[in-house]
């Protein structure tokens, strides 16, 4: 199903708050692109880790898969055929776009398991690999530890998780520096100062940004061995840890 163009807070009927409703997942991939810079470079990248990383006979988790678009990028670019791939997400209009995008990848045929869910609900056994895309960040801050506890405790020894992630940084005049360059950015890639003012008003009690030296802290006490970031551009950055 091709996305349509995002024009969904230039509409005088804005939602006020943020969900990921059907009015979102018709627009979603439109709108991640133009909102996160580097979004393409990351899904492709989480293709060729999980292609390092992916073990035979292994899981292969993508939390929050949204339209599928990080299980795609792993179905084409791990080479052999024996894992298994857990694609979860909580909103029945992203697994419906997500269900229909996978099942035109010959390679993820009888190998998938789409599941509407809640992540803090979900059982992690035998993975290899596991993504957090652009995730956490709309999971309950004090419910953030115990989500990356579930995962470390489901994973093989020398499984990767993949976590990327809206920042904020402590010093105030960097992070207001960093949020006017992505304004800009997001000017530049078509959204007027009105969609973005709504937008982020909307997204304000919903999605709940953290620093790098929080997340590093929060992987490392979960017990992953190494944790640094892979990526970054502005206020968006691509965490990698390793068990």
């Amino acid at each position: 199903m091709k996305s349509k163009k995002d024009r969904l807070f230039a509409a005088d009927t804005a939602p006020l708050e943020f969900a990921f409703d059907d009015r979102v997942a018709d627009v979603f991939e439109d709108m991640i692109s133009r909102s996160v810079p580097g979004y393409s470079t990351i899904i492709s990248m989480i293709g060729l880790l999980a292609r390092q990383y992916c073990l035979p006979g292994s899981v292969v988790y993508d939390l929050g898969c949204s339209l599928g678009a990080a299980s795609l990028a792993i179905g084409n670019q791990v080479s052999h055929r024996d894992y298994r791939l857990v694609a979860v997400d909580n909103s029945p209009a992203m697994v419906n776009r997500c269900t229909e995008n996978l099942s035109s990848l010959d390679a993820l045929t009888d190998r998938t398991d789409i599941r509407c869910a809640d992540i803090l609900e979900l059982e992690i056994s035998r993975a290899s690999v596991v993504v957090l895309n652009f995730t956490q960040q709309f999971i309950p801050v004090a419910r953030r530890a115990e989500l990356l506890d579930t995962i470390y405790q489901g994973m093989l020894p020398g499984g990767i998780l993949i976590l990327s992630e809206k920042i904020r940084f402590p010093d105030e005049h960097l992070d207001q520096l960093f949020i006017d360059t992505y304004h800009t950015f997001k000017e530049k890639m078509g959204y007027s100062r009105l969609e973005i003012a709504k937008k982020r008003t909307a997204l304000e009690n919903v999605l709940i940004p953290e620093s790098l030296d929080t997340h590093r802290r929060r992987v490392a006490d979960a017990g992953f061995g190494t944790v640094d970031v892979w990526f970054q551009c502005f206020n968006f950055a691509s965490l990698v840890a390793i068990k």
